[in-house]
């Protein structure tokens, strides 16, 4: 266990989130009392604020309390020494913690900045490798490229979650709901929709609607009849043929039928996701996907059939079990199919995944990725003519790497920068979504949350559209 004392509770997140970075695999406790004497401790650390400066394990660093962004960097920058010396460790990312890197280079660039100053930036203020600097730099030039032609102020976008899956992934603490339970409901579920979406509409008139994108848990869990009064529903309040884009994330192959897919190309739908995760059949069993490998195959056959011109697959690096050439062998049955999209993830161990707090049960399989696994993904990618154009960070990620994604040129998803750039307001509607409400380009952002119950989301529904309209009139004056 690493113990950190505080004399006063400040930048306890940025503390722990960097601390972790170096050690992964360790319990790291933050607090104000003495380290506790009844337990294993590997090492402590005193971080004490005081009048114009900061005391780290007895070395005094001057600080301008007044600017927390400075005092926040010089704090991490100190730790990050400190760590170092203690491990010989390098972060890629350097002291960077936060899930949105490109945030940083993209802000410079439409600020004016040259690449040089952007990477002279990072590299003095967050200790950035270049390799990420430039891996930055590039998918911000594409997004800046992108959102050009995005209305941020006089437009919005439609995020819609449906909670429900076939059943719940060993990695994933995404709030779903096994479908089986709520057949029963999904009208139920759909009428609170129905709700949000006659509100959102109203609310927005006057506005461009620039993407929907259907998430999850997993959309098409849903039936096909389920599926389709969804969509219809949507066509009926928004409109669907002046969009960038329309996403709707199939996910698991094992949710897709032949049938849905014809309930979705009879509706606008410009973008798909179905996503393997892994191409190895003992990876899918182990982390309790129920299809096999050619059900993937099956299925994307079908959408291409339909003439779904801009599919994405997700695959994940460092599942359980997985050695570099599994990884390989995916890559291979993917450049196969040749997807429009694909986002590859670095495995992140949340909290509330079977992953982490049954770790013991999977303490004998390798859990591992690194920059080569990440190489070879990109190497495969540039194969099958993609570009990075997004990318975004999690806590607890898999050797402190990143998410990112390639598409081949015109199928990059707008949604994606979207969300991850914070430079448009996003209404979610949905249980356990939050709309974003953006103004000034991104400089205020701030939240409004749907409840993660899914019986207390059909209960409180009024309660929820009452929340937004307040915020609506108080956070952007659009009412």
């Amino acid at each position: 266990m690493i113990y950190i004392k505080l004399n006063e509770n400040n930048f306890e997140y940025d503390i722990y989130s960097l601390v972790k970075a170096f050690y992964p695999k360790q319990e790291v406790r933050i607090g104000t009392d003495e380290a506790p004497l009844d337990e294993e401790l590997l090492f402590s650390m005193d971080v004490e604020y005081s009048q114009q400066k900061l005391t780290l394990d007895g070395e005094e660093i001057e600080i301008d309390y007044s600017n927390r962004p400075d005092t926040k960097n010089r704090l991490k920058l100190a730790i990050y020494k400190s760590l170092h010396e203690r491990t010989g460790k390098d972060l890629p990312w350097g002291t960077l913690t936060g899930i949105r890197p490109t945030k940083i280079s993209l802000g410079m660039i439409e600020e004016g900045a040259s690449d040089e100053q952007v990477a002279e930036y990072m590299k003095d203020t967050y200790l950035t490798s270049q390799a990420k600097i430039d891996l930055s730099l590039q998918v911000s030039h594409k997004e800046h490229e992108l959102l050009s032609k995005i209305d941020y102020d006089n437009g919005y976008s439609v995020y819609i979650g449906i909670p429900f899956c076939p059943s719940t992934c060993l990695y994933c603490s995404f709030t779903s709901y096994p479908i089986g339970l709520w057949t029963k409901k999904l009208d139920d579920y759909i009428d609170a929709l129905e709700k949000e979406m006659a509100f959102t509409a109203e609310s927005c008139k006057g506005k461009s609607l620039t993407t929907i994108y259907i998430g999850g848990g997993t959309p098409t869990s849903l039936d096909a009849e389920h599926l389709d009064r969804l969509l219809t529903l949507i066509d009926k309040y928004f409109d669907t043929q002046s969009l960038l884009e329309y996403t709707v994330e199939a996910g698991r192959p094992d949710s897709i039928t032949l049938e849905k897919l014809q309930v979705m190309k009879k509706h606008p739908v410009t973008r798909i996701s179905i996503n393997p995760q892994t191409m190895n059949q003992k990876t899918l069993d182990l982390i309790g996907r129920f299809h096999k490998v050619e059900d993937i195959h099956k299925v994307y056959g079908w959408a291409r059939e339909l003439g779904f011109e801009n599919i994405n697959m997700d695959l994940i690096l460092g599942l359980p079990g997985e050695t570099i050439e599994d990884v390989q062998y995916t890559l291979s049955e993917v450049k196969k199919l040749a997807p429009d999209n694909l986002t590859v993830h670095s495995l992140a161990l949340k909290h509330s995944a079977r992953l982490n707090y049954d770790r013991e049960s999977y303490e004998d399989y390798l859990i591992e990725n690194s920059q080569k696994h990440m190489d070879i993904c990109l190497e495969a990618a540039k194969e099958m003519g993609m570009a990075p154009y997004y990318l975004y960070r999690q806590k607890n990620m898999a050797a402190n790497l990143e998410n990112i994604g390639y598409a081949t040129p015109g199928n990059e998803g707008l949604y994606n920068i979207l969300i991850m750039e914070e430079k448009q307001t996003i209404m979610a509607l949905g249980c356990g979504t939050a709309c974003k409400f953006v103004a000034d380009h991104g400089k205020t952002v701030t939240r409004c949350e749907n409840v993660k119950d899914v019986q207390l989301y059909m209960d409180r529904i009024d309660e929820m559209i009452d929340r937004k309209r307040e915020r609506l009139r108080e956070d952007l004056k659009w009412l």
